[in-house]
């Protein structure tokens, strides 16, 4: 789930941050919202997904897609209805995955700063 995510949000990132920032600035405008949070939107999305590939601060980025996708569906899809053309289905979709990595973080091949992998935590005793 983790390289899924990452790997589209790369993707949808790197539009904006590679060439088409300005257009996505003003598009940002447009629905709304302050322009400056194009820089967040594009940030999160290219950088964050880089970081969800690497499993690093996995939870705080999957958190920030998991916000980015709830507006995305609430200032452009929901108009759209679930399955037309850019409907909510995708959106949906990807926030469902992050949520599931912020519930139960990048799995045990993920890079954590705690010197072990988030999977090879000890059991409680008793």
């Amino acid at each position: 789930m983790r390289l899924a995510l990452g790997a589209i949000m790369i993707a949808h990132g790197y539009q904006k941050v590679g060439g088409g920032f300005h257009h996505h600035m003003d598009f940002v405008g447009h629905l709304g919202l302050p322009r400056w949070m194009a820089y967040l939107s594009a940030g999160t999305e290219f950088f964050g997904g880089i970081a969800i590939v690497l499993g690093l601060f996995t939870r705080f980025f999957s958190a920030a897609f998991l916000i980015e996708m709830c507006i995305a569906i609430w200032k452009v899809h929901f108009r759209n209805g679930l399955t037309g053309p850019g409907g909510v289905e995708f959106p949906m979709a990807l926030a469902t995955i992050a949520l599931a990595l912020v519930c139960f973080d990048g799995g045990p091949w993920a890079a954590t700063f705690s010197g072990r992998s988030s999977g090879s935590r000890k059991a409680p005793r008793g």
